[in-house]
């Protein structure tokens, strides 16, 4: 009973963790406790359209608070309940909770005999206020079984899938090549380096098609089978109740709002996130790093941040710069300030045991650890063996690892922080951190980690806004200022094809900032190409000579990034910058990146609207088009805003590809301007210059004139109008880099068209302070 005792003392920790990372959850007692023959349910409403539903045997387990991630206070204003003959009802204006009776249960059969269940049986519904039926949680299991020495359970619950119900979400999962919908498939909810297909992340989110989405309140390792058997199963390896949140709302919107505010809000990036980000691994000195910043002003190519990836330190863990490769990374900082450019620096979690901080890391315990408490040292999976990871479980081992990075690399003039191995790339289940077993909380880490800088940094920086790379995420991570991207991806036309779906399910995680290593991050390397080269290899430094096709692969990255949050050049190649593709590739990539440029005023306005919101701006179209039964397995397109519709050319030598064109809209496509009907599947050109891409009929789309980075004002060039309908967009615009728009909103003002009369009007000021009616342009649309 001692192993129970300790058990439930572990759950009821991970509530407090919750507090310990700044969260506003109360140890208040829920809504209502009830009993099923044992079986104890609490019910715990967080918002009108948001419940949580927690069942255990323990009483004190059912009534425990959330484990780390949720952070909001359970509120359960305009909640009542009651209890029939058919169980206990719970309603809201928006939901209705019935917790099914269950009857005093009768003596088994011979065959009930060999199959009874271990545990009293919990069922119950969600429904809208009006009695339409969300879901059914048709019941419960814990299976007990042994966990680095820890006598444990497997826990889950399962629902009912009607055929017609679809699913997103869940993190990153990069095996499918197009489909996306999750239905029918077994999603193994962890973060996995490693993963044959490229990195898995877990976020335990689920977004279905039907009004409402799943908060599973779990960190383990965590199986889950959307809709597969007519039923969808989670599946916990580690804990000793089941906790999750049900999310209703009348659109997709409305659901990633009830994210937010279980969660945290996603705070508005600096606006040089918007821009391009150069990266390479890596530069090998300043004078590097100095001449590919140069070599763009030179060029007169936009860039906003440069990136100081790995080996910049004399040693894995030292926290330091090389003098002797990078003698001033001060005035190396001031020089990019001064063209107009922002840093980041990479900062690793590992340490050496040669490194100046080992003994003392190891000595206070914060690292992760063996059972006997000696550190985990090096990787035992792979080749890579260097380090011990820093316990960022431990909020002391947090606030001395910001202390360090604030004063021996922030101090130097970096602006922002990346913090790559943010899985960890240690994989934790076999140690333990100082909370828990790392199989308990294997998929926390990214959550912990990345608050430690964020909180820091918030503190001791309060007048600059916060951006972190991170390669890993947990429930409420977006509210640390994290920029995600896919991992370690392969150079390959394979691994781009699969970005498209994996970027379309993270952001439907509630994670609106996502991209990938434009070009892969692996050395190039591929097949030999198939079809006709569509870019001409001559000049190109970025590969080996026998790879002649990674140019046109490069471009047609390129292209697609312009339609994603963020734009990051980065690989492990001989050179990366923008001209070092070929003098065929340069062109079309210069105009592309323009073209991004020229949508900063577009992009930064959703930016905005992700933070007021919670909603993502890069979009599957299940979102925009629950009425069109057609986009609910479409991978491969989506939506960027309200405005655009790309369609990413992911095949090596393809000249044309079908595009689907929702239904309920008309649709201009953006290079020609010629006017389609919704509900239909063109055939589109796409030589290699152009990317299929299409603005829906009814949009504002502001253009911004041509800058060097978003550090230079950009007055706008013109509003063009898409006509079809009605339109509203709001221009928004701050000062970019610091915290004041938390306070004072920023400047916006609010687009009109008026379909009937052909006019544009504004409501407010310009940020520009320009007249929107001297900005006019209406597109006509071609013949």
């Amino acid at each position: 009973m001692g192993k129970a005792f300790g058990m439930r003392a572990a759950l009821l920790a991970a509530g407090v963790a919750s507090l310990a990372l700044g969260a506003t959850q109360a140890l208040a007692e829920p809504m209502a406790m009830l009993d099923r023959h044992g079986s104890r349910v609490a019910i715990e409403p967080y918002a009108p359209n948001i419940v949580r539903v927690t069942i255990a045997l323990d009483p004190a387990l059912a009534t425990a608070a959330p484990g780390p991630g949720p952070n909001a206070k359970a509120d359960a204003t305009g909640w009542s309940h009651r209890a029939d003959a058919g169980g206990d009802v719970f309603t809201s204006s928006a939901l209705s909770v019935v917790v099914d009776a269950k009857p005093w249960p009768k003596a088994p059969s011979q065959m009930e005999r060999y199959f009874a269940p271990s545990l009293p049986p919990v069922s119950l519904s969600v429904s809208t206020a009006d009695g339409r039926l969300l879901t059914k949680m048709n019941g419960w299991e814990m299976a007990p079984h042994m966990v680095n020495g820890e006598e444990t359970f497997r826990v889950g619950a399962s629902f009912a899938a009607p055929l017609d119900e679809h699913y997103y979400g869940l993190g990153q999962n990069q095996e499918s090549l197009g489909p996306l919908d999750l239905r029918s498939r077994t999603i193994d909810c962890k973060h996995w380096y490693d993963a044959p297909a490229g990195e898995t992340v877990c976020v335990p989110f689920l977004v279905t098609n039907k009004g409402y989405g799943i908060v599973w309140d779990n960190p383990a390792r965590t199986i889950v089978s959307p809709g597969l058997n007519n039923g969808t199963r989670w599946q916990s390896e580690v804990g000793e109740r089941v906790s999750f949140f049900v999310i209703a709302g009348a659109t997709t919107d409305e659901i990633y709002a009830g994210y937010a505010k279980l969660t945290g809000e996603t705070p508005l990036p600096p606006k040089a996130a918007f821009g391009l980000i150069q990266s390479k691994a890596r530069f090998e000195s300043q004078q590097e790093l100095l001449g590919i910043a140069e070599g763009y002003r030179s060029r007169n190519y936009p860039i906003d941040v440069m990136v100081l990836d790995w080996f910049y330190w004399t040693r894995m863990g030292q926290l330091d710069i090389d003098r002797t490769y990078f003698p001033d990374p001060k005035g190396m900082n001031d020089r990019l300030k001064a063209m107009g450019m922002r840093s980041i620096v990479s900062v690793w979690p590992r340490f050496e045991r040669e490194s100046r901080y080992f003994d003392m890391l190891a000595a206070k315990g914060w690292l992760l650890q063996h059972e006997d408490g000696s550190p985990v040292d090096g990787l035992p999976v792979r080749f890579d063996r260097a380090g011990a990871l820093l316990d960022s479980t431990n909020p002391e081992a947090r606030e001395w690892f910001w202390g360090k990075i604030r004063d021996n690399i922030a101090s130097q003039g970096f602006d922002w922080f990346w913090l790559d191995e943010t899985e960890p790339d240690l994989v934790p289940d076999d140690y333990q951190f100082s909370i828990g077993s790392g199989a308990r909380y294997h998929n926390l880490f990214p959550l912990l980690h990345t608050a430690g800088v964020a909180e820091g940094s918030a503190r001791d920086r309060p007048d600059l806004r916060n951006l972190i790379l991170c390669r890993a995420a947990y429930l409420g991570t977006q509210r640390n200022g994290c920029a995600f991207w896919s991992s370690d991806v392969h150079s390959t036309w394979e691994a781009l094809k699969r970005q498209v779906p994996t970027g379309l399910n993270f952001t439907a995680s509630g994670m609106a900032y996502w991209g990938s290593d434009i070009g892969g991050w692996q050395y190039p390397s591929g097949p030999k190409a198939e079809h006709p080269l569509l870019v001409d290899p001559a000049g190109a430094t970025a590969m080996d000579a026998g790879y002649a096709d990674y140019p046109e692969l490069f471009v047609r990255w390129f292209q697609y990034s312009v339609f994603t949050p963020s734009l990051r050049i980065h690989g492990q190649r001989p050179a990366a910058a923008l001209w070092d593709y070929g003098t065929a590739a340069e062109p079309i990539l210069a105009s592309y990146l323009r073209l991004r440029y020229s949508l900063m005023p577009y992009i930064y306005a959703l930016g905005a609207q992700t933070h007021r919101t919670g909603a993502p701006f890069m979009r599957a179209l299940f979102m925009d088009f629950p009425n069109d039964p057609k986009v609910a397995d479409i991978g491969d397109q989506y939506m960027f805003g309200p405005a655009f519709l790309v369609a990413p050319i992911t095949d090596q030598g393809r000249t044309s590809r079908p595009v689907y064109l929702p239904a309920g809209a008309d649709w201009y496509d953006y290079w020609t301007n010629k006017r389609y009907t919704g509900g239909q599947t063109v055939e589109v050109a796409a030589p290699i210059d152009r990317m299929p891409l299409f603005v829906r009929a009814g949009s504002i789309v502001p253009i911004g004139a041509q800058v060097k980075s978003t550090a230079e004002r950009q007055p706008l060039e013109s509003i063009r109008v898409y006509p079809g309908r009605d339109a509203r967009f709001t221009l928004y615009d701050d000062d970019g880099t610091t915290n004041a728009y938390r306070k004072t909103g920023g400047a916006s003002a609010e687009l009109v068209w008026n379909e009937a009369g052909g006019t544009l009007s504004a409501r407010g000021k310009l940020p520009t302070g320009q007249n929107p009616a001297q900005l006019l342009r209406i597109v006509e649309a071609a013949q």
